[in-house]
């Protein structure tokens, strides 16, 4: 085979799946985007050392899909670094940072194969729903009308309208060149790699977003929940306010800087169990005001039952509920009988 046939025949797409403990969910994703292959595309799972069954799982898949390729690591080296070596491995033109849970809509991957192009950078719109996709949270997480297109002299605006929902990796698209042109080994450890890529400096030329919802998140579902405290406090908001060439006004849209100095976020947090008092000794700032530490002591042993109840009927009464906070506390270790009898009531146990 000469050079030229091999580069004609090269995958455009390379869906990549960085996964880890995922043998209960990874084989209906794989179903999923199987029955909507078409020629051009490959998928590229990266395995970081899962000791439940995933070995197993995926070798049931390779043994019936070449278009499967399966990469097992010896150990782990965190999501960061196995989405990259993902990108590494992959062949396709472009790379599709699918997560290895949610599932993809019918006709996705023929919907961003006839998007691609003559952008560095597609975005793809999501339908959110619960655990075992049987409420729909969310019909689209971005409120687009209509698809949108970013270029250079648009990077503020891009960063505002999107770079929230950005915490969402399965929703890029990247130009494998581009992926790898940029820095990101200094983001290894952040758990959000791709938004470090996307945002740093120069802008990425040419962007796309699509309206259109080509994937259903499983809400809820995240490996990194029960570090949630540490990543929505600290390690979100020191990544967003790390891009020097956005405006204090936009990373303000998008996260406070210091989001666990409010008083109010540190109670949610307490009553979905995300806040006690081992995350205040492990990550309060000791150069913080006496008065300040107190309320946020006060709050990591306030009575997690009670804390949650409150939460559950501000949450069920506000004028339009907020389906996907009613969920994370009636889900949560701290809701108590109170909790559900109060959702029942109210008619939102079913959030």
């Amino acid at each position: 085979m000469n050079q030229a046939t091999a580069r004609v025949e090269a995958p455009k797409l390379s869906i990549c799946i960085a996964t880890y403990n995922r043998g209960r969910f990874i084989g209906e994703t794989l179903d999923s985007i199987l029955i909507q292959m078409e020629p051009g595309v490959e998928i590229v799972v990266v395995d970081g050392a899962s000791p439940d069954n995933t070995p197993e799982v995926m070798a049931s898949y390779v043994l019936r899909y070449p278009e499967i390729r399966y990469i097992r690591e010896l150990e782990n080296s965190g999501i960061d670094a196995d989405f990259d070596k993902a990108v590494g491995y992959a062949k396709g033109d472009y790379c599709w940072l699918m997560t290895d849970d949610d599932l993809l809509q019918p006709s996705a991957i023929a919907t961003v194969l006839s998007a691609l192009g003559e952008d560095d950078l597609i975005i793809v719109n999501s339908e959110v729903r619960n655990v075992d996709l049987s409420v729909v949270f969310e019909n689209q997480r971005l409120v687009f009308d209509a698809d949108r297109a970013y270029h250079k002299v648009d990077s503020e605006a891009f960063f505002a309208d999107t770079a929230a929902y950005l915490s969402f990796i399965g929703c890029v698209v990247i130009r494998r060149a581009c992926w790898l042109s940029r820095n990101r080994s200094d983001y290894y450890g952040t758990v959000f790699i791709h938004v470090g890529v996307i945002f740093q400096n120069p802008p990425i030329e040419n962007v796309k977003v699509i309206a259109e919802p080509l994937i259903i998140i499983r809400y809820g579902n995240a490996m990194w929940t029960p570090r949630s405290f540490e990543i929505w406090m600290f390690k979100w908001p020191k990544l967003i306010w790390s891009f020097p060439d956005f405006s204090d006004t936009v990373k303000r849209k998008v996260c406070r800087r210091e989001p666990w100095r409010s008083a109010k976020t540190l109670f949610h947090n307490r009553a979905v169990g995300a806040y006690t008092k081992a995350e205040f000794l492990r990550f309060w700032p000791s150069n913080t005001g006496k008065i300040e530490r107190v309320i946020a002591y006060a709050l990591s042993i306030f009575p997690a039952s009670l804390a949650n109840f409150i939460m559950v009927f501000y949450f069920a009464t506000l004028a339009g509920p907020a389906k996907m906070a009613l969920h994370d506390l009636l889900y949560s270790r701290n809701a108590g009988v109170m909790s559900r009898l109060l959702a029942r009531a109210l008619g939102v146990e079913n959030s």
